[in-house]
């Protein structure tokens, strides 16, 4: 039996021609986005260099691969503001640092928008980087959809920098 393999250097939006399930990962170089949707909806899922020989190893809760993004490296500050509520409204928070437990930082168990003004941010659903995992880059976040959540609970969040993993 043959095996089925595709190698990507940039983003791509629909790789659902070139396979049906996708079985192992190896990562080169860079960081990179998979959803399980193609056009980056769906669950996302962060990989850096290294190999996954299944969906497991990318916490991913199944074999649907459907579109990719390359992480741009970045070396600047990072600056991100979150907010309880929708629409940048309620108690808000500045940060500059990787949070591992919200709710200790923040008093909410919810972000519901948030601002990202500098550098690229890994949201994750439960503390201590678990879960769930959006991708966040510089703009604004009017509800949580607008990150691919599928609710606004977020346990946790770190910067994405050189070496962080």
């Amino acid at each position: 039996m043959g095996t089925e393999h595709r190698s990507w250097g940039s983003d791509c939006a629909d790789m659902h021609s070139y396979f049906s399930r996708c079985n192992s990962i190896r990562v080169d170089s860079g960081y990179w986005m998979l959803y399980e949707k193609p056009n980056y909806m769906g669950y996302q899922y962060f990989l850096h260099r290294g190999e996954y020989p299944d969906y497991h190893r990318w916490m991913g809760y199944n074999d649907c691969i459907r579109s990719c993004r390359m992480i741009p490296q970045y070396r600047g500050s990072y600056r991100m503001k979150i907010y309880e509520r929708p629409d940048f409204g309620g108690q808000m928070m500045e940060f500059t640092d990787d949070c591992p437990n919200v709710y200790d930082r923040f008093r909410y168990n919810d972000i519901f928008s948030c601002n990202v003004m500098e550098g690229y941010w890994i949201f994750y659903e439960h503390a201590n980087y678990r879960g769930r995992q959006y991708f966040l880059r510089p703009g604004e976040y009017r509800r949580f959809s607008d990150w691919g959540g599928f609710s606004s609970t977020i346990g946790s969040f770190r910067r994405m920098r050189e070496g962080f993993m």
